[in-house]
């Protein structure tokens, strides 16, 4: 019966490192049987007080020291082990649960084996426990085939033995049960229940996003570049490539942000959509002054050791840890790197995500898909598209260390309409949301470059730092791309570039030329441009200019009202009755100005006051928007309609209306 309880628990060992879970199996399974076969003259009832006592006696060593806590860990580790990347983590609030398991199949079989006469049952327990090992065990890796054959055969010999036949009666007895256990583990892989079992975690509630750091760290790309010196951590590596420290997907007009959901694993991280031809990276880690909870690691991890408190996101392989990441932390990480054909990428389809295309609500969207059709015009496929993205933005800009940080849609407005100077901060940030207006699912990646190499170990310091984006396509997952030009040009001059970023370069010269590049080219020296011949018709065509220019004046500024007052969800419905109002005061290609601005220039105006504290609230927490908002920033912007009509001229109020600007700008 103690090896039954005991086979029965090592079914958990796709759940659990195997080490780990015999410290735990072995006396669980053994110290019941023993207090069973020495009290089996005794009371029921004092084996099991003696059981209980022992049960509790064995947490000590589990956890440490005594504590209350295993009551509490014995309720919630069946959500946390589905809610955990297996192989889990050897902890005792993980490992309380195989614990018990254990100890309750080998108390209830022993005792059920030394006080009746019954045959079968006194293994039904373990059979239990193991099947409770078989189900939360389903993605974890390994097979239970042998331990299901290990099994078959120990009840056989529990039948068996049970009949108090002669000892002689076993020898024809065990070649039997031998074959029936072969037919079983033969015939069970092929069982449909085999082949898709059902796997618990499908239907397990995630825990929801949560925020990582206090300081993101793409808002401390510009600080580490201004002391570039200082030493972070070190990779001794098969080969340089970029390390990868965090994944920003989900931005909000201000920053970017982490939607991951991180769980927490014993060291494996699941693979991503890829299954192409991969390149295997071996790295050991040691921190010497890197701040936070993010693990860099090449992309992408796919194992990982050494790391205490380890959570890793499925989706995108970030991982963090809860552990003290002081100087001198190390770990291991295996990182599988995709490799795939340039055939592969030209017919590559990005993935259907709206949310890996959201556009913040904002004046600045027209901006980004302005630049962004500009800069792909021509590209007849989204790898195309995304690599002239990424030579646009590499050759019409310039590196600068000094230049201001920041990456909210103000500051990267300014960034591509006015200084066109930034770091990679600015660059990666501005080519994820012009491949958004393009419907190319964009993120970015926030990381290093390899580091100075010596003695076979790669020297990371603060100024390797930056960031890059990440497009995500269909079967072949996150295709990462460079945008940052080099310190003095498009051609990257960094002291270490990694492998990444040459295949990069590469490619953007095979996929990025551009046509309408050529076509800004000036006219070859001898051959005039041609200019178009002027119409004798042109008295014709003025009136007909002139009548259909009237009629867009009266019509449009209707129809973008209209639009504006029916717009879904209320974050644009209250963001539309501010931009009517702005332009029904004459606030036109001004967006630069902010809300508080354009409220200090029109003092008399008292409903504009509210209503761009409904913008700002939208703007910063869309969120938290109360309801009856978008009714009510539309109340108020009418109020100001009507205030500008009693106080602005007739002929003042036509010239408005007649301005190209308010048609163009509103």
């Amino acid at each position: 019966m103690a090896a039954l309880a005991a086979t029965a628990g090592w079914g958990f060992h796709r759940v659990f490192p195997a080490a780990d879970l015999l410290a735990v199996v072995v006396p669980s399974a053994i110290v019941p049987a023993v207090v069973a076969a020495l009290a089996r003259n005794r009371p029921l009832w004092l084996a099991l007080v003696l059981d209980v006592v022992l049960w509790l006696a064995a947490t000590v060593p589990l956890y440490g020291a005594f504590t209350l806590a295993f009551a509490s860990d014995l309720t919630n580790s069946w959500q946390a082990l589905l809610t955990t990347l297996l192989p889990a983590p050897a902890e005792p609030r993980l490992l309380i649960l195989t614990h018990t398991l254990v100890w309750l199949a080998a108390v209830t079989g022993a005792e059920t084996l030394t006080r009746t006469r019954l045959r079968i049952a006194p293994a039904l327990p373990a059979l239990l426990v193991y099947g409770v090992a078989l189900v939360l065990g389903v993605d974890g890796e390994g097979s239970n085939l042998a331990t299901s054959a290990a099994l078959l055969v120990m009840v056989g010999l529990l039948l068996v033995l049970r009949e108090d036949r002669p000892a002689l009666w076993l020898l024809p007895v065990l070649p039997a049960i031998g074959v029936v256990t072969l037919v079983a583990v033969l015939l069970g892989p092929v069982l449909p229940m085999a082949r898709e079992p059902y796997d618990p975690r499908r239907d397990a509630e995630l825990p929801p996003p949560v925020r990582v750091d206090s300081v993101s760290p793409l808002d401390r790309v510009s600080a580490w570049l201004q002391i570039p010196d200082r030493p972070l951590f070190t990779v001794k590596a098969d080969k340089p490539l970029n390390w990868r420290l965090a994944v920003l997907d989900r931005y909000d007009g201000v920053r970017w942000t982490s939607s991951g959901r991180f769980q927490p694993t014993g060291g494996r991280v699941p693979s991503d959509a890829w299954t192409g031809a991969t390149t295997t990276v071996r790295q050991t880690v040691t921190f010497q002054g890197l701040p936070g909870t993010w693990l860099p690691a090449a992309d992408r991890p796919v194992d990982v050791k050494g790391a205490r408190g380890l959570a890793a996101d499925p989706e995108s392989g970030a991982l963090l840890t809860s552990a003290a990441t002081g100087k001198g932390f190390t770990y291991q990480v295996t990182s599988e790197v995709a490799v795939p054909t340039k055939d592969e990428l030209l017919h590559a389809v990005p993935v259907a995500d709206p949310g890996l295309t959201a556009f913040p609500v904002g004046p600045q969207e027209k901006l980004f898909r302005k630049l962004a059709q500009d800069a792909t015009r021509g590209a007849d496929v989204p790898i195309r598209q995304a690599y002239r993205l990424q030579n646009f933005l590499r050759t019409t800009a310039k590196y600068d260390i000094t230049a201001p940080p920041g990456h909210s849609l103000k500051a990267l407005e300014f960034f591509l309409d006015t200084t066109y100077r930034g770091t990679s901060e600015q660059f990666a940030s501005s080519f994820a949301l012009m491949a958004r207006t393009l419907g190319l699912p964009a993120r970015v990646v926030v990381g290093f470059r390899p580091g100075q190499a010596k003695d076979g170990v790669y020297h990371v310091r603060s100024g390797d730092v930056m960031a890059w984006a990440e497009i995500k396509f269909d079967k072949l997952g996150w295709r990462p791309f460079y945008p940052t030009p080099g310190k003095s040009g498009a051609k990257d001059d960094h002291d270490v570039v990694s492998s990444a970023i040459e295949e990069s370069e590469q490619l953007e010269g095979e996929f990025g030329q551009s046509g309408a590049s050529k076509a800004k080219e000036p006219a070859a020296k001898g051959k005039p441009v041609p200019v178009a011949e002027s119409t004798s018709y042109w008295w014709v065509i003025a009136p007909v200019v002139v009548a259909a220019y009237l009629l867009l004046a009266l019509a449009l500024p209707w129809w973008r009202r209209r639009s504006r007052r029916v717009a879904t969800p209320d974050a644009r419905r209250v963001m539309g009755a501010w931009h009517q109002a702005c332009q029904d005061l004459g606030v036109v290609g001004k967006h630069s100005l902010t809300a508080s601005e354009i409220v200090a220039r029109h003092p008399a105006v008292e409903e504009l006051q509210p209503l761009a504290a409904l913008a700002n609230h939208v703007r910063y927490a869309p969120d938290t928007l109360p309801p009856h908002a978008a009714s009510e920033a539309w109340r108020y912007s009418d109020a100001i309609r009507a205030h500008t009509r009693r106080t602005t001229p007739l002929h003042s109020r036509l010239t408005h209306r007649l301005n190209p600007k308010t048609l163009i700008r509103p």
